[in-house]
């Protein structure tokens, strides 16, 4: 060899990880940051658990019905070819499983709010939840705290209410709520309708509400005949809709109501306090990013430290709903910047279950693979330190050229010299040519990079000289 480059370079790689955090905390390991605890006396999650499958038993009954005869290409699919419960698919569902077809459609409404079944436009199939209900503790309790939420559409407004009224009391009810579950006991109804009817007064004077029609100038006459539009809200009685509300809760699982009084269920009051420690998140962001884009939070987090960023990602998810915010964190992953995408990847961990179907849904994605991949095997329960295993050499070299370009982009020389240690190839020319091979668009700017950092004169030689030859074509 006339190269002073050995055969044998002691640059191996070891274990290569994904790009977690930013520059310059990117090689620190992520301490684990310590879950509040909820109220002394809340049940175990396991115990939530099975709670919150007890309530729900009915709706995955329907939806797993739903899941195997209305698939496609089967024979007891709608006579539309929709997968969707039409009349027909609700009297044949009525009669396979002994219900009434208003039960089998209130059970089915019931799937769907908690996501048992997503419905896609004509057609539906069953929800990941439905998939890990058996197992996974935690696909429940997301599950049933998503019918939580929507508990205004589980149990529909009585007809003849005026809409504002009724605005105005699914607002007002958060802080009902929060007072039964600071309560911890049976509150009286009558209560509840003073601090409904105080909440409402609020509401209404941060909105500076000033009655409809035209303004009349001080002191001049009101017209003969004139009357002044009064506010439709105003005189609307505001205890037949908290009646509602709290039936409507009640419905879903939340409270009890009885003998003039209302008090939280083991589940209700652990989804309230679930709701408000999302609350403290999100007034605790470090970096103020909860109302920027992914992309832009993602760039906010840049220079933040591990547990920081993490706490900047808790934050940005808990004042989002799960599915927009993983979309648009994995929209941001798509981008150019290679510091993003690992950033996003990272945001999705803190998201964690809820997130599979839609990392699954990339795996086909060359760009995005490697970081999916890696992500799927610790959600599985892979130690993040050997999660590489489950990537082929190509792949693994793809996320070495991808990181390198974070690296280059965002880092500091040292810093990318360090990173050709994480290799797996065993030599630097073993390295490069895989390099070469791989096809990364970015190759040729990192190999430059990497060429310039480095101090060893004869290995920063023929870094360029691959990066010449993936410019030009050559080998």
């Amino acid at each position: 060899m006339t190269s002073r480059i050995p055969r044998d370079s002691r640059l191996r790689l070891v274990r290569p990880r994904p790009l977690a955090a930013a520059p310059p905390a990117m090689n620190q390991r992520r301490p684990r940051r310590a879950a509040p605890r909820p109220p002394e006396g809340t049940p175990a999650r396991s115990e939530l658990a099975r709670m919150a499958r007890s309530g729900l038993a009915d709706a995955a009954r329907v939806a797993r019905w739903a899941d195997t005869a209305l698939g496609p290409g089967r024979g007891s699919a709608t006579a539309d070819g929709k997968a969707t419960l039409s009349d027909a698919t609700a009297g044949h569902a009525a009669r396979e499983l002994g219900l009434t077809e208003a039960k089998v459609r209130a059970d089915w409404d019931t799937a769907r709010l908690a996501g048992l079944v997503e419905v896609h436009g004509g057609s539906a199939r069953p929800g990941w939840r439905l998939r890990a209900w058996n197992r996974d503790d935690s696909a429940v309790l997301r599950g049933w705290v998503a019918l939580f939420d929507a508990w205004s559409l589980a149990h529909p407004e009585p007809a003849g209410q005026e809409p504002a009224a009724v605005a105005e009391v699914i607002s007002a009810m958060p802080q009902i709520l929060s007072f039964l579950q600071l309560s911890a006991g049976p509150v009286p109804v009558a209560q509840l309708l003073d601090l409904l009817e105080q909440r409402v007064t609020e509401l209404r004077t941060e909105r500076c509400e000033v009655p409809y029609g035209p303004r009349l100038e001080p002191g001049t006459p009101q017209t003969a005949g004139a009357v002044p539009l009064p506010d439709a809200t105003a005189d609307t009685p505001l205890a037949p809709l908290l009646d509602w509300a709290l039936h409507a809760l009640a419905s879903v699982g939340a409270l009890t109501c009885g003998d003039g009084h209302a008090t939280l269920t083991p589940l209700g009051s652990w989804a309230v306090w679930v709701k408000l420690e999302q609350i403290c998140v999100a007034a605790q962001s470090p970096a103020g990013n909860i109302e920027q884009s992914a992309e832009d939070m993602l760039r906010g987090c840049a220079q933040l430290r591990p547990n920081a960023a993490r706490a900047e990602y808790r934050a940005w998810l808990a004042a989002r709903p799960v599915g927009s915010a993983v979309a648009e964190l994995l929209g941001g992953a798509r981008g150019e910047d290679a510091l993003l995408r690992g950033l996003a990847f990272d945001a999705l961990r803190v998201v964690g279950a809820p997130a599979e179907p839609d990392v699954r849904a990339v795996l086909d994605e060359p760009t995005l693979r490697p970081y999916a991949l890696l992500w799927l095997a610790e959600h599985d329960g892979a130690d993040p330190e050997d999660a590489h295993e489950v990537l082929t050499r190509q792949e693994a070299t793809w996320l070495w050229v991808d990181t390198a370009a974070a690296v280059a982009d965002h880092g500091e020389a040292p810093l990318l010299v360090r990173h050709l240690e994480s290799a797996v190839q065993p030599t630097v020319p073993a390295l490069l040519d895989e390099v070469r091979a791989v096809g990364h668009p970015r190759t040729v700017q990192v190999l430059v990079a990497l060429a310039a950092a480095h101090p060893d004169p004869a290995l920063a030689k023929a870094v360029r000289r691959a990066a010449f030859q993936v410019h030009t074509g050559g080998s």
